[in-house]
């Protein structure tokens, strides 16, 4: 079953080019999703990528990648 992953392209603390890239590399047959998720006051604060249901966050961009490793199936 491939992974539903996506991310807020408004998101402050990422770059989205690089969190994309590292995450089709962390999950190959996935299409990533790209669009506002309304999870505006947390994405305003932290990092956050929405992986199978689940929002992860972090501080930063590479604090929020390895915690989203252990979610992707």
């Amino acid at each position: 079953m491939a992974n539903d992953i996506r991310v807020c392209e408004k998101c402050n603390h990422i770059r989205l080019k690089s969190i994309v890239a590292k995450l089709e590399k962390m999950a190959p047959d996935t299409e990533i999703k790209i669009g506002c998720k309304s999870y505006c006051g947390p994405c305003a604060k932290r990092a956050f990528v929405f992986i199978n249901g689940r929002y992860i966050s972090a501080p930063t961009e590479e604090e929020v990648l390895a915690k989203v490793a252990k979610f992707v199936k």
